[in-house]
């Protein structure tokens, strides 16, 4: 299951500030009332001059630029006093410095966001950057509502459940190959039954011999216990625990007469009818094991060659 998300947002807006407005001219009519009026960084007589007040305190145009205009982030020239200046993030720039790095259209009154480092146009940002829709191939545009799985990106209405086509949103689904279910149809259409209950199996469960059970239905066919993680084997095409196996099917051990399932006690040997757990094939005089080695039979027991020479 996955759930919508938002892609990257394309709102993303210049800030535009304008420094032409605090310009300042000064001029006289009066000469013998004037006092000194003169720029409080170089002392230039401003009399008659442009000038700019920061905090309350005239500039002339020459020092103000140079101590207090801002360095175009693209360019890094001086914003002047007299240039449009937009702000992003901190950076400022250039009215004409501010463009999509990409095609190199002007920003200043457009959408765009970011890649990177770099400004980027929604119009660049759909076609080289943003993703196509699994479904209609078409750009899923920045800012829009999106589903991912696997890698592959859908738009809302377009992740659809392959049986009902309906669009699945933020629901639980099944994926089948390359097909989405919803829950209900998968169950319907496409879920494997289970072989003792015929119910939907839509997790986990067991297989075996190409048909499938829910973990809880996979029974003994004897006594009922549940099979499901433990060792078992099988009568015909019936599973069998090993406790019934043993009990009901298995051959005894001619040395310890406990039946022999091939689980826990290993190898077995077989000589004519009759069976032996590996342990248990010994000299039934002298015990010493016969695995590997010649022996006698000698009506029900069975000998090795030492006590046989003996006879």
């Amino acid at each position: 299951m996955f759930q919508l998300i938002n892609g990257p947002s394309r709102e993303l807006r210049t800030r535009a500030v304008c420094r032409e407005a605090a310009v300042y001219q000064s001029c006289f009519t009066e000469v013998n009332t004037m006092s000194d009026f003169n720029c409080r960084n170089c002392n230039e007589s401003l009399y008659g001059c442009k000038y700019i007040k920061m905090e309350e305190e005239p500039h002339c145009i020459r020092c103000y630029d140079r101590l207090y205009a801002n360095t175009c982030h693209e360019c890094k020239e001086i914003i002047g006093h007299d240039e449009k200046e937009l702000m992003h993030q901190d950076r400022f720039f250039h009215d004409h410095c501010f463009r999509c790095f990409s095609c190199n259209r002007s920003l200043a009154n457009e959408s765009f966001t970011m890649q990177g480092d770099a400004l980027v146009c929604s119009d660049c940002f759909c076609s080289r950057f943003s993703s196509k829709c699994a479904a209609c191939n078409q750009t899923v545009m920045p800012g829009s509502r999106m589903l991912e799985y696997e890698g592959s990106t859908w738009h809302e209405d377009c992740f659809l459940c392959h049986g009902c086509e309906k669009p699945i949103g933020t629901e639980a689904f099944v994926p089948d190959n390359d097909n989405f279910y919803c829950v209900p149809c998968y169950e319907r259409r496409v879920a494997p039954r289970c072989s003792h209950c015929r119910k939907a199996l839509t997790k986990g469960g067991v297989t075996y011999k190409d048909d499938v059970w829910h973990k809880e239905c996979f029974l003994c066919s004897s006594c009922r216990a549940p099979l499901a993680g433990q060792s078992f084997t099988s009568q015909g095409d019936r599973p069998c625990c090993i406790k019934c196996f043993g009990n009901l099917y298995a051959k005894k051990c001619a040395g310890c007469n406990t039946p022999i399932t091939g689980f826990g006690d290993g190898k077995y040997i077989s000589f004519e009818d009759r069976q032996w757990h590996q342990p248990c094939f010994k000299c039934s005089r002298c015990s010493v094991s016969l695995v590997g080695s010649g022996f006698f039979p000698d009506r029900d027991q069975i000998l090795c060659t030492d006590c046989n020479s003996d006879d």
